[in-house]
């Protein structure tokens, strides 16, 4: 059973969450203070946190930043910013994926389990083998990566990516497959794919314009080669 904390200030939509996740099977775990959160996250083994921006001790952003201090826990943000600049902020915070209010509990739901099956589930026979792309070396089963033997620290979400492409050495991924099997989202905003790409090409110790291993093909997709 999946432990899930809610953090919603407005006790009516904190309440349908919690009800919508409990019958789900998850045990949740819901506050409506950013305080309260910061206490559960430090207390708590947390495998999700659904986390609402408009807090009234606390801006959620900075809550996202407090939990990344803490813990790796995937969270997903509901938030009413949709403009550009506030959702790669919120990426940059940390967050794993986030819903622009109003969002129907149905969308919420399926991208909590989205989020915990990438999050805890075991390896599959497709993961237990270590690919090497030059010198890249990525453990699938393990969830390790090392360039030029130096290991890299990579979020859940950058090994994600990079895992796949791993998967597809010297093929063009297109944007619509990643966001579908790495973000577990059939349809949606795909400027997450470009921010968590830009953020991989950092460690990987390239950019956009001189890229070395992750290529991105303009209007088509990703793909991972041998330099």
């Amino acid at each position: 059973m999946s432990q899930v904390l809610v953090v919603e200030d407005d006790p009516v939509v904190r309440a349908a969450l919690a009800h919508a996740l409990t019958d789900l099977g998850h045990e949740v775990h819901a506050v409506g203070t950013a305080a309260a959160a910061l206490r559960e996250a430090a207390s708590r083994v947390l495998h999700l946190v659904v986390l609402d921006l408009g807090l009234p001790d606390l801006d959620g952003a900075a809550v996202l930043r407090m939990l990344r201090g803490i813990s790796d826990v995937p969270v997903v943000v509901a938030t009413a910013r949709g403009a550009e600049s506030s959702v790669v902020g919120l990426l940059e915070a940390g967050a794993d994926d986030y819903l622009i209010k109003p969002f129907s509990v149905a969308v919420l739901t399926a991208r909590v389990n989205a989020l915990l099956r990438r999050a805890g589930g075991s390896a599959r026979a497709e993961d237990e083998e270590v690919v090497a792309l030059g010198g890249l070396r990525i453990d699938l089963s393990r969830r390790r990566a090392w360039l030029a033997d130096a290991p890299l620290a990579l979020s859940r979400r950058e090994f994600d990516l990079l895992a796949y492409l791993a998967r597809r050495p010297g093929r063009v991924v297109p944007r619509r497959e990643l966001l579908t099997a790495v973000w577990g989202q059939h349809h949606g905003d795909d400027r997450t794919i470009d921010v968590h790409a830009s953020w991989l090409r950092r460690k990987l110790g390239e950019t956009a314009a001189a890229p070395r291993y992750l290529h991105t093909v303009r209007g088509v997709g990703l793909k991972l080669v041998e330099p």
